[in-house]
């Protein structure tokens, strides 16, 4: 996807501030990192890649964009029939035992829309998302993946996503993610394997994929900002983990959820500078 299809909906955003303070240590050294995307390497204007649709609507973006895709239909039906056709496929796979069932979107959207050109039902998902979920670099993302290369860490990220997730780092870091560091064959997104986080699936893939390279659970350091979603499954599978608290939007703290009521993380970050001056590398 290129860059300048979507410049548009590129504007800079800034971190909300949180209560929380940095703190922590690591039990041990690490060899390998990996991240969750939204809220924690990039800023969610709606908190995370799901509540967009859930929060009010911008009717009148999503207006534009319907009829400059010529598509004779109202916000209101759009997305009336967006989040049918979200339910039914995630009642479908919670019928084959998916305890928490991620849609592939462009199939989602082929259904809504009654479009079968692949790149029209793309670049549609691409702005639509856009509009409901503003996005942009957390503040020092470059910088942080830089130290982390330095350190020669193993990377990779454990996210709720969708096909257009990677991009975000082509379009706000000029490089595509394996170019950032990141090892292909620990790259877990949800969609991909049509189930999110709070699941404990992506996880368990990743220390397998992780156990194959020779690098045990407790070496591995797994940061996001989400006690449910990110630090809860993160710290069944016997990771380390960082919550990172740098944004109001997307700071999930769960104080209500008795999964999360115990939780420790090794780690509190405010900024990602904060990252490196923790590490402790094999």
């Amino acid at each position: 996807m290129k860059k300048e299809l979507i410049q548009k909906y590129l504007h800079p955003l800034t971190p909300l501030p949180t209560s929380l303070s940095p703190r922590g240590d690591l039990r041990q050294s690490i060899r390998c990192i990996l991240f969750d995307i939204y809220g924690t390497l990039f800023i969610s204007g709606s908190g995370d890649i799901n509540r967009g649709q859930q929060n009010a609507p911008p009717y009148e973006q999503i207006k534009q964009l319907l009829t400059q895709y010529a598509i004779p239909q109202s916000p209101r039906r759009i997305l009336e029939k967006l989040y049918a056709s979200i339910e039914t496929r995630q009642g479908e796979l919670r019928s084959r035992g998916v305890d928490h069932p991620e849609v592939i979107i462009e199939q989602i959207w082929r259904q809504v829309l009654k479009i079968e050109d692949p790149s029209i039902i793309k670049q549609f998902a691409v702005e639509f998302e856009l509009i409901v979920n503003p996005v942009g670099p957390m503040p020092n993302l470059a910088s942080m993946l830089s130290a982390c290369r330095r350190k020669n860490l193993l990377m990779g990220i454990i996210s709720n996503a969708q096909f257009y997730t990677p991009f975000l780092f082509k379009w706000f870091l000029n490089s595509e993610i394996e170019e950032l560091g990141f090892d292909h064959g620990c790259l877990f997104y949800s969609y991909q394997h049509e189930t999110a986080k709070p699941s404990p699936t992506l996880f368990k893939m990743a220390a397998e994929k992780l156990a194959s390279k020779g690098i045990q659970p407790e070496a591995v350091l797994y940061i996001g900002n989400d006690m449910l979603n990110d630090i809860y499954p993160a710290v069944a599978i016997g990771f380390q983990t960082a919550l990172f608290a740098g944004d109001g939007r997307s700071l999930r703290l769960r104080t209500d959820d008795p999964r999360c009521a115990d939780l420790r993380p090794e780690l509190v970050l405010t900024d990602l500078a904060q990252l490196a001056q923790r590490l402790t590398v094999f």
